[in-house]
């Protein structure tokens, strides 16, 4: 008997090793197979079971352990779409965990960006939805409608910044974030303000737009801005150049460079080109910075009506309160442009 007793003793200790290894095994032993320090690994919407093994397979020493974890731990029956992160040395349980519970945000940010199909293709490389379908969703007639805005005033939306979304976040959330942040910006204080100068905040934006064109340096923008406002209260056109580069790369391409304007050019029949119509264009010509911005909302009061590139300062411009004044001005710029043979 206590022979007997020994080898079912022995054998019970046989199987609970077999087990506590194969438990181990299965759930604790390290499994992964990179050598960075970690991986994202991205899981589309509605992906199946199948389809995460066969992603995860190019990153584990054993599926099979990873897949008999995920079965245990019900995650199989259980697949979140996301950006997870998977560290070197972990297991599948560390796996598992991450994959069920940890879907991790990214950081997505956009400027200068000049029309609503290039933005929608650089945001489609950083979340799940695709370009297409972000198109779709921002040029939604009810939406449109809903909003009073059209297919071109839609693009006054977007506010350059670094947002945080997750990457699974469809075309419908990307907009609703987008329209939540614009209101979200125009608080009261700032509707105030630009009530005072007849504008709303799409017209803001696409005014901004233009004095962000005109100079890349923010302390100037809010005199440009104060000289645009100026030639808006005297029914002037604002001939802005920026809005006829706008209209030259609408009809041959925006990859197009474009150093100087002609006089020809500012003939082009374009609703973005200010020298042909009066009054703002119907969309921004670029993703305004809050800089620019607020340098139309604060602009700065000045009697210019008129300005030129300063060559002797540059970045900068030379500001005149009559048109003989201005082209006087206006003669060192020109001459600059011949010296350098600068054709357009």
């Amino acid at each position: 008997m206590k022979k007997i007793k020994s080898i079912f003793i022995f054998i019970l200790i046989c199987v609970a090793g077999y087990f506590t290894y194969n438990f181990y095994t299965i759930f604790f032993e390290k499994n992964t197979n990179f050598e960075s320090e970690s991986i994202f690994l991205k899981i589309p919407s509605n992906s199946s079971f199948s389809q995460i093994l066969d992603s995860l397979s190019n990153y584990l020493v054993d599926i099979e352990t990873f897949e008999k974890a995920a079965k245990r731990k019900k995650y199989s029956k259980n697949i979140k779409a996301g950006r997870f992160l998977i560290n070197s040395g972990d297991n599948n349980n560390d796996i598992v965990n991450s994959l069920r519970s940890s879907n991790i945000p990214l950081n997505l940010t956009f400027n200068n960006i000049e029309t609503l199909s290039e933005l929608a293709g650089k945001v489609s490389k950083k979340i799940e939805a695709d370009s297409v379908s972000i198109m779709d969703a921002f040029t939604n007639k009810k939406f449109l409608n809903e909003l009073s805005l059209t297919n071109e005033s839609v693009f006054s939306l977007f506010i350059p910044n670094t947002y945080q979304f997750f990457w699974n976040t469809n075309a419908t959330d990307f907009r609703e974030r987008i329209v939540k942040e614009f209101d979200s910006f125009w608080n009261q204080t700032r509707i105030n303000k630009i009530k005072e100068i007849n504008l709303n905040p799409v017209e803001v934006m696409v005014l901004a737009s233009i004095v962000q064109k005109e100079t890349p340096k923010v302390d100037e923008r809010p005199t440009i801005a104060g000289v645009y406002l100026n030639r808006l209260e005297k029914n002037m056109k604002l001939q802005a150049d920026p809005t006829v580069v706008y209209s030259i790369k609408q009809r041959d391409g925006f990859d197009k460079v474009i150093r100087r304007v002609l006089y020809k050019d500012l003939r082009i029949k374009s609703s973005f080109n200010t020298y042909y119509i009066k009054g703002l264009p119907p969309a921004p010509i670029v993703t305004p910075d809050i800089s620019s911005i607020e340098a139309v909302i604060n602009y700065s009061k000045n009697p210019f009506i008129f300005f030129v590139a300063d060559v002797s300062n540059p970045g900068y411009h030379l500001f005149s309160r009559t048109l003989s004044e201005h082209n006087k001005k206006k003669r060192q710029y020109t001459r600059w442009l011949k010296e350098r043979n600068i054709k357009r």
